[in-house]
């Protein structure tokens, strides 16, 4: 399971790196905003992400019964808030995509004054999803979010959580170290008061 998840994560990567590095390109505009329709749908219902999202996909991460893989799933839901992420900017000077600042560590940057407790409820919804379609959507904000404030985080280490995520059994280890990377942050932001 942890070489799918590493070849999941690398494609992803890949991915990404394509888009910020063709970035003059017009078609990388129209690609952005093709996956950006696509966020919060299945990967099934959106053939027009196909090209992006499945070609060169590693054989053993495509789907066998007809429904979308674990990775077919994380990498469609990964692009498209990726791209909403990117809306508005430039993909070379404003690269939404932060290496080693996790999911946890972003949102807590988000957290200014009075917006703690919304920001914190947003947190809860969508560390308490039970799937990657739910979770998607409470992302979603939260990016929207993020985008209007120019925080960005690593999603390629989002694309290896959301791949533990989908099964049930390591769900709880994500939560947690989501939950650790938010809460270490607060920790640190007191010591240097």
């Amino acid at each position: 399971m942890r070489d799918k998840a590493k070849a999941c994560e690398s494609f992803v990567f890949k991915k990404i790196m394509y888009l910020h590095n063709n970035a003059e390109l017009s078609f990388t505009k129209a690609i952005l905003a093709n996956l950006r329709r696509g966020v919060g749908k299945s990967p099934a219902s959106t053939p027009e992400l196909w090209e992006l999202t499945l070609d060169g996909l590693p054989e053993e991460l495509y789907s066998k019964s007809g429904e979308p893989s674990n990775c077919e799933w994380v990498v469609h839901t990964v692009l498209t808030l990726f791209a909403v992420h990117q809306q508005g900017k430039d993909l070379k000077s404003q690269f939404m995509h932060k290496q080693n600042v996790s999911l946890g560590t972003a949102l807590r940057q988000l957290v200014v004054g009075e917006e703690e407790q919304r920001i914190k409820r947003r947190f809860d919804a969508i560390v308490t999803s039970n799937n990657l379609e739910e979770m998607s959507q409470h992302l979603r904000g939260i990016v929207q979010m993020m985008r209007a404030k120019n925080i960005g985080f690593d999603y390629v280490r989002l694309a290896r959580d959301l791949f533990w995520f989908s099964f049930e059994d390591a769900r709880d280890s994500v939560r947690l170290i989501w939950g650790q990377n938010y809460y270490r942050n607060i920790g640190e932001e007191n010591k240097e008061e």
